[in-house]
This record gives C-alpha cells, sequence and structure tokens, in this order.
C-alpha cells in the first residue's frame, strides 16, 4: 500500500525560522522533499540551478504565469519566485510529501489552486521575539528590519486562513507539531482514498 501524498505548505513571516523548521523536518523524514522555486533574480555565489531554484529570465517567468504552469508566484525586492505546478503535482501522485516553503502572499494562491494542500502558519512567540531574531540575523539595516516587521504585522492577521498555527518558540517542539500535523493529514488521506475505492 503506497502512502498518501500531500502538499504541505509551510508560511510565516520573515524571521519566524521557515528554513531552520523545513531542514529539521527533512532531517527527520526521507520522504519529505522541498519543492525548487523558479525565480528571475540572479544566482548567488554557490547556488546551484535546478537545486537551489530554477533561474529563469523575466520573459519565461512570465509565459509560465500566463501558461498556468505554477502554483502560485509573488514579487519580492524587484524579483519574481514561484512554485512549479507539474514537479509538485507529480511529485504528490507518487506518494511524497511536498513541502512548500512560501510566503503568506503565495501560500492564499496556494489555497485556492490546490485546496486540499495542508497549510501551516508559523508564528513567533511574540513580535518582540521576531523583531530581535531579524537583528541577530545582522543581514539588513534597520530600515529593512522595520520593513520586514510591517509586513510580519500584515501577514499574522492572515493567520486565521491557515489550517493550523503553531509557535516556533523551541525548534523541536515546533518541528514535532509539525510532523504530527503531516502524520494525521497523511492518514487522513489515506483513509479517504481507502473510502473512494470502497
Amino acid at each position: 500500500m503506497t502512502e498518501a501524498g500531500l502538499l504541505v505548505v509551510l508560511a510565516g513571516p520573515s524571521g519566524v525560522g521557515k528554513g531552520s523548521v523545513h531542514r529539521r523536518l527533512r532531517a527527520l523524514e526521507s520522504d519529505i522533499e522541498l519543492s525548487v522555486s523558479v525565480t528571475t533574480r540572479a544566482p548567488r555565489p554557490r547556488e546551484v540551478d535546478g537545486r537551489d531554484y530554477h533561474f529563469v529570465d523575466g520573459a519565461t517567468f512570465e509565459q509560465m504565469v500566463a501558461e498556468g504552469r505554477l502554483l502560485e508566484w509573488a514579487e519580492y525586492a524587484g524579483n519574481r519566485y514561484g512554485t512549479p505546478r507539474r514537479e509538485v503535482e507529480e511529485a504528490v501522485a507518487a506518494g511524497r510529501v511536498v513541502l512548500l516553503e512560501i510566503e503568506v502572499q503565495g501560500a492564499l494562491q496556494v489555497m485556492e489552486r490546490a485546496p486540499q494542500a495542508l497549510t501551516v502558519f508559523l508564528v513567533p512567540p511574540s513580535l518582540e521575539e521576531l523583531t530581535r531574531r531579524l537583528r541577530d540575523r545582522a543581514t539588513e539595516d534597520e530600515a529593512t528590519v522595520a520593513r520586514r516587521l510591517e509586513t510580519a504585522e500584515r501577514e499574522l492577521a492572515h493567520r486565521g486562513d491557515f489550517d493550523h498555527v503553531v509557535v516556533n518558540d523551541d525548534l523541536e517542539t515546533c518541528v514535532d507539531e509539525v510532523r504530527a500535523l503531516i502524520a494525521d493529514a497523511r492518514r487522513r488521506a489515506r483513509s479517504d482514498a481507502h473510502g473512494a475505492h470502497g
């Protein structure tokens, strides 16, 4: 009996720890794969096309949008990012768990186009803690941090649109909670599939 495939959307404000959670999940669960996004931005040093991102030009991206080949797409800092639909659908059909680590804007699009997806919204224990994490990264100036916090407040208003809200206070606890939600959703998908054949 093959495992039921599942599309999992992991979203949340910048600095909440989406990357840390997905890396830990993939270290613990061998059949979770991260969807590789398409982007119009230039590769950074050491980034590999097809592994980190699919790097495309603006015209190619436009064409993908027009042909409905993206499950979701959004623009950040003048660059566009999107999730290739076919890769995701094929992996889910093959019984794999595909994780989309995306911004709230993209997550809302996925909910419309793939209503069966499991959507998880990561939240910080508090806005103060989120501010501290963003400052501790020391990768951005104060104005950028302020802008990210403003966006975070807007994004947090969407928490009610998601299936589950998980507080990322302690990484291991947060990961355990997300793993349990995934296992539960797969169990339900399996019994739904059984019901359909029964």
